[in-house]
């Protein structure tokens, strides 16, 4: 997300410089230019360096999906957990049960363990 030696903080920033901001939001920069810098505060770091708010980034991206953003088909979801769920007894869900296979390998193991050791003649 940012440069290299920025990459290993624990924590982001709270100015975003220009070049790490469109990839902040997911977008490319001639997007960003377009849509997005026009409607942020820039901040001057240094004598050449700009930056913006990551709360105003926050902000923004929060306003759009306001504005662009749809629901998801949760009724798709429903019906497909459901009709994965028929045929199931009551109470069951659908899933891959390790309990089995974990008792399978112990007990192999422990026969493996407890058996007669061969004579090596």
């Amino acid at each position: 997300m940012f440069e290299k030696n920025h990459s290993q903080l624990p924590f982001v920033p709270r100015f975003i410089r220009i070049r790490d901001a469109p990839f902040y939001l997911g977008m490319d920069k001639n997007r960003f230019n377009a849509e997005v810098r026009p409607a942020l505060t820039e901040i001057k770091i240094g004598t050449q360096g700009i930056a913006f708010d990551r709360n105003e980034l926050d902000a923004w991206a929060d306003d759009y999906v306001r504005r662009v953003g749809t629901p998801g088909n949760q009724k798709l979801e429903k019906e497909t957990w459901q009709k994965n769920q028929q045929g199931l007894p009551k109470g069951t869900v659908s899933g891959t049960s390790i309990k089995l296979s974990k008792e399978k390998d112990f007990m192999k193991a422990l026969a493996q363990v407890t058996s007669k050791k061969r004579s090596a003649t």
